[in-house]
């Protein structure tokens, strides 16, 4: 089969389109015919031995896809051939098939199609977990989402609007902040000509937001510890800026907030019975027309190089997805 794969670490054109054999399937295993995966930063990240979690090399990149269970273990109940799934790898997407424990199997909402399946629950399980489980945000509340052009930013902003929050979205481009405003954004910030501070604190009559959604760090950060209301929440993502911040305690001591560190992915595998409630109550939502993943880009399996180029110089908004055939 063909697969992305990862042999030494670097840039995204270390990476290599190779024939590589199936993986095996195993007791409580499934496999799947990808027709579609995901791409995140996280797998920029991880191909230049950034991220959290390093797999060993080789390794087939990407961290989810969609297409149709073709084969199951004799121990595997509750998903049959045929069925249209979202799988879950750590790492392993970016390939013809993908071998899973079964549970990491998620059907696909019937209204979307495998692009859509592939682009989606990265991106609104962060979401929904840093801004509802971690930031406890509330209607009425103020959510300022950095990053807001990106999958899990406009997700975000989404995830927010349905919880009744006013949302303040910042993008560094006028072209994205057009798609975060078609998602309902209810204030728009173009970083590159705004300081993001001050007009938080002017739309906020001073008091700043309620609760901080930040993939960034760095520089952005700092200054979120700066216009963040009393008792907030500022919800630390990632780091894309590439600058881990020093946090001073004198500002949430002054505000009485909070700093919260926030692991979709180890959530789900520490808590997975809180962890499938998530993605029963984000598939609901789904089938409601009320989440709708953003693709900007769609390129071919053999692409995949471009496509995380195109990731990491901050093209795409909302989502790439690769296609396979």
């Amino acid at each position: 089969m063909k697969a992305v794969v990862c042999r030494r670490l670097g840039p995204p054109d270390v990476l290599t389109i190779e024939d590589v054999p199936p993986p095996a399937l195993g007791p409580g295993q499934a496999r799947v015919r990808v027709r579609a995966a995901g791409v995140n930063f996280p797998d920029v990240l991880m191909v230049a031995g950034g991220y959290q979690h390093k797999p060993p090399l080789p390794f087939i990149v990407g961290m989810e896809a969609a297409g149709e269970v073709v084969e199951v273990a004799d121990d595997v109940t509750g998903v049959a051939v045929g069925e249209r799934v979202i799988a879950r790898a750590r790492p392993g997407a970016f390939a013809e098939q993908v071998v899973l424990a079964a549970d990491a199997l998620t059907p696909t909402p019937e209204r979307f199609d495998d692009r859509q399946a592939a682009a989606f629950l990265v991106a609104y399980g962060t979401a929904w977990h840093c801004l509802i489980d971690r930031g406890r945000l509330k209607a009425g509340e103020v959510a300022l989402i950095h990053g807001a052009a990106g999958g899990v930013g406009l997700a975000a902003v989404e995830v927010a609007k349905l919880k009744g929050a006013t949302v303040i979205a910042a993008a560094g481009s006028d072209d994205k902040l057009a798609a975060v405003a078609r998602y309902g954004a209810d204030h728009l910030i173009n970083y590159r000509d705004q300081d993001f501070r001050e007009v938080v604190l002017g739309l906020t009559d001073g008091r700043g937001a309620d609760v901080i959604y930040d993939p960034v760090g760095g520089d952005v950060f700092d200054q979120s510890l700066r216009c963040i209301n009393w008792r907030g929440r500022i919800v630390i993502v990632g780091f894309a800026a590439g600058r881990i911040p020093q946090i001073p305690a004198n500002y949430p001591l002054l505000k009485g907030a909070e700093i919260i560190g926030a692991r979709a992915g180890e959530f789900r595998r520490r808590e997975p019975e809180a962890g499938k409630a998530m993605e029963g109550e984000l598939l609901r939502l789904a089938a409601a027309g009320q989440l709708n993943p953003h693709i900007s880009h769609t390129l071919p399996l053999e692409q995949a190089v471009e496509a995380l180029e195109l990731i990491r110089s901050r093209q795409v908004i909302g989502k790439a997805v690769l296609t396979v055939d």
